[in-house]
């Protein structure tokens, strides 16, 4: 099949579609393709999920707007369906890889979920289908990983046999679909022509520009949008640093510095999580690891990124001094696991970090978050007796909660906010209050 074959069949929405990785990815993309009108197989590893999307329920907890009703629909209408079999993807058309790349210890890329995928679908890849990666991956990856794993497995050859490009997500927890249909993407592709296809399949469900690339600006592109919030977080988080000491406050700080033109100082914050941000700058900074070049300015984002969690631990701890309490033994209340607000993704959470320091420390830990089920339950249940509550996750429930409330139930009146949700609020509650990013003279 060539090209312009399958572009009309992509056009007629008649091309069938798989796509493999069912999770915050892959679960959206091929919601949204079903409800184009095309038949979408996915392929999910994970049996328990697998037979949840296919009874119509959505394998993601937390708020996604719209998510839960399109999968029902995607279902009910026959237009998706899930399987563990690659032998289903024989006739497929068009194959869209989601699944995760992290990295290692050493901030190593460890591809085994992509290289398993690309080793499993060769043997049944169809001649003149189209292969999509929209994982994140360094650059370079393309044509040293994927084509080459394709092309040895299948026996097929790239622009001959079959089609390859990448189109990196763009989405995040909590705008999953909002993101998908109104965010920009780039397209890369392993020719002109595939790019130019690929863009028109993505036309079906994505309402922003799509820009025809090659494959290795397409990773750039991606991993350099990360690593630019990664290093501009970092630049905040050392700000709210510097506030602390001098007696300021990074949120007015904030507020006023935005106020000139061309400036856009980013939110700090108790730390950074998710798959994307702790993991793209490695991925971009491994790209000339082979070239003996070592990017400064994104180690040293990170290590300050890193950091943050640690330096909530000092900030719990200064709190409590104060107070005549030592750090350990300690019952401490950590409000929210998650990495972002009002999901239950946990990814690379700043909660995880701070949890083990702190009962390595000897500290009690009860943890609350309305959207983790081994964490949800009633929060001032939670909270009796705790000497400390420690705002991570601004969550939503916990804009109205009753601090008064929280104060009764507390052993001591502390409480010690990543996230500058509570403002001046905790002192009129009768607490001892710390904010990231204010010098504690003036909290």
């Amino acid at each position: 099949m060539s090209l312009a074959e399958l572009q009309r069949k992509i056009d007629n929405q008649t091309a069938r579609l798989a796509v493999i990785g069912l999770g915050y990815v892959g679960t959206p993309v091929a919601c949204e393709f079903a409800r184009a009108g095309f038949s979408v197989t996915g392929i999910e590893s994970q049996a328990e999920r697998v037979n949840s999307i296919n009874a119509g329920i959505s394998p993601i907890d937390g708020m996604e707007p719209g998510l839960q009703a399109l999968l029902s629909e995607a279902v009910q209408s026959g237009k998706l369906k899930a399987t563990q079999d690659y032998a289903d993807l024989r006739c497929q058309d068009v194959i869209l890889i989601c699944v995760e790349t992290p990295v290692d210890d050493n901030n190593i890329p460890r591809y085994i979920a992509l290289q398993n995928a690309l080793i499993d679908l060769a043997p049944v890849l169809k001649p003149g289908a189209l292969v999509i990666i929209e994982s994140t991956i360094a650059p370079g990856t393309m044509s040293r990983v994927v084509r080459p794993l394709l092309e040895q497995h299948s026996g097929l050859k790239v622009n001959q046999d079959f089609y390859l490009g990448n189109c990196p997500e763009r989405v995040m927890p909590g705008k999953l679909l909002t993101n998908l249909r109104t965010v920009s993407r780039v397209i890369g592709g392993m020719s002109p022509e595939t790019a130019e296809t690929m863009a028109a399949l993505y036309r079906h469900i994505v309402q922003a520009d799509l820009d025809p690339v090659d494959c290795i600006t397409a990773e750039l592109v991606k991993t350099v949008e990360n690593t630019y919030r990664d290093v501009q977080i970092a630049f905040a988080n050392e700000v709210a640093l510097i506030c602390e000491a001098v007696g300021g406050d990074v949120w007015r700080v904030r507020e006023l510095v935005n106020k000139s033109p061309g400036r856009q100082m980013h939110l700090p914050g108790a730390g950074v999580g998710g798959h994307c941000i702790p993991k793209d700058p490695w991925l971009l900074a491994y790209s000339v690891r082979d070239q003996g070049h070592i990017p400064q300015v994104i180690s040293a984002a990170r290590e300050v990124n890193n950091s943050m969690p640690i330096h909530m631990v000092d900030m719990v701890e200064e709190a409590l001094q104060a107070q005549g309490l030592e750090l350990r033994h300690a019952r401490l209340l950590v409000l929210g696991y998650a990495y972002l607000e009002d999901s239950d993704d946990v990814r690379n959470s700043p909660s995880e970090l701070l949890v083990k320091i702190l009962r390595a420390k000897g500290c009690m830990i009860v943890v609350h978050d309305p959207f983790i089920a081994e964490y949800k339950g009633d929060l001032l249940n939670k909270a009796q007796g705790c000497d400390a509550a420690i705002l991570m996750v601004k969550h939503q429930q916990y804009l109205s909660l009753d601090l008064a409330a929280l104060r009764s139930v507390m052993s001591t009146p502390i409480l010690v906010d990543g996230r500058a949700l509570f403002a001046n609020q905790p002192a009129a509650a009768g607490f001892t209050y710390r904010c990231l990013g204010v010098t504690s003279d003036s909290t």
